[in-house]
C-alpha cells in the first residue's frame, strides 16, 4: 500500500510545470416560462398574512411606560373620591361661643364629688355601639360610596312579588280544594245508592273501646311472659302476642284520627 502511495506522489512527468486549463463555464440556462411562472406566483401571494405588519410604529423616548397608563379607567360614580374632598369640621355648622375678653377670668375654686370614674365605666356599659354605615368601595385607591343607593343590595320589598302568596302554593291549595270536592261526591253518591253507612258516634265510640280493652287483654298476657326465651314455642308467642299488638294499636290510632267513617255494605 505505501509503495502505490509513493508511486503516485512521486513521479518524474511532475518535474515539468504544466499551465493549468480553466474549464470554460457553461451559459445559465434560463426558462423560457421564467416570467409567466413570477407573475403566477406574485398573484397567489398576500401580504402581511401570518408575520403582521411589515412596518411597525417604534416607540419614541418620550413615550415611555408610564405608572397606571394601562389601568382600567371605571366610568365617574358621581362622588367625589376622599382625596379631593375638602375638609369639614364635623360641628362647623353650629355657632360657636364667643372668644372670652382679656379681662374675664374663669371661676376658680369649684369642686364637685361625682366620681367621674365610675360614670364614664357605666356609660361606656350602658352606651349602645354605633353601628358603621355600609359603603362600598370600588377602586383600590380606596374611594367609597354609600352600599344602599349603589344597586349592589338586592332588595326584596321592591319585587313584584313580595308579599303574595307563592304559585306553587296557590296551585297546591286548589288541587287539594278539587280533591276534596270529588271525594265528598263520591260519598254522596255511594250514601246515595245505599252502598255506604256512617257509623255513629255510639258505634265509633264501642268499637274504640272494645279495641283498647283486646289491647289491655294482650298487653297482660304480654307481661306474662318469661323473660327468658330459650325454647321456640315461646318465641312463636311473643312474636304473635307482639303483632297483634301492634296491628290494634294501628286500628286504634285510625279510629281515633278520624271523626266520620263510612263501612260498605259488601
Amino acid at each position: 500500500m505505501m509503495t502505490t502511495m509513493n508511486r503516485q506522489e512521486e513521479s518524474v512527468y511532475n518535474l515539468i510545470p504544466r499551465e493549468e486549463v480553466t474549464p470554460e463555464k457553461p451559459a445559465r440556462y434560463m426558462s423560457r416560462f421564467r416570467e409567466s411562472v413570477r407573475l403566477e406566483a406574485n398573484e397567489r401571494k398576500k401580504g402581511q398574512r401570518t408575520m403582521g405588519p411589515a412596518k411597525v410604529e417604534v416607540p419614541s423616548p418620550q413615550g415611555y411606560l408610564h405608572k397606571h397608563s394601562r389601568d382600567a379607567v371605571l366610568p365617574e360614580s358621581g362622588v367625589t373620591p376622599v382625596a379631593e374632598r375638602p375638609f369639614h369640621y364635623p360641628d362647623e355648622g353650629r355657632r360657636r361661643p364667643r372668644v372670652p375678653g382679656h379681662d374675664e377670668r374663669p371661676p376658680m375654686g369649684l369642686h364637685s364629688r361625682k366620681d367621674f370614674v365610675n360614670t364614664n365605666a357605666v356609660d361606656v356599659i350602658t352606651a349602645v355601639p354605633r353601628r358603621p354605615q355600609p359603603t362600598l368601595v370600588d377602586t383600590k385607591r380606596g374611594d367609597r360610596q354609600p352600599l344602599e343607593p349603589s344597586g349592589l343590595v338586592p332588595k326584596f320589598v321592591h319585587k313584584k312579588e313580595y308579599g303574595q302568596v307563592p304559585e306553587y302554593i296557590v296551585r297546591r291549595n286548589e288541587e287539594m280544594r278539587q280533591a276534596q270536592e270529588e271525594y265528598d261526591a263520591y260519598v254522596r253518591e255511594r250514601l246515595r245508592r245505599g252502598a255506604l253507612n256512617q257509623l255513629s258516634e255510639h258505634e265509633r265510640s264501642s268499637m274504640l273501646q272494645g279495641l283498647k280493652q283486646n289491647w289491655d287483654e294482650l298487653h297482660r298476657q304480654y307481661q306474662g311472659l318469661s323473660v327468658v326465651t330459650d325454647t321456640a314455642p315461646k318465641k312463636h308467642r311473643k312474636e304473635r302476642l307482639e303483632m297483634e299488638m301492634k296491628q290494634l294499636e294501628r286500628d286504634i290510632e285510625l279510629i281515633d284520627r278520624h271523626k266520620i267513617i263510612y263501612v260498605t255494605n259488601k
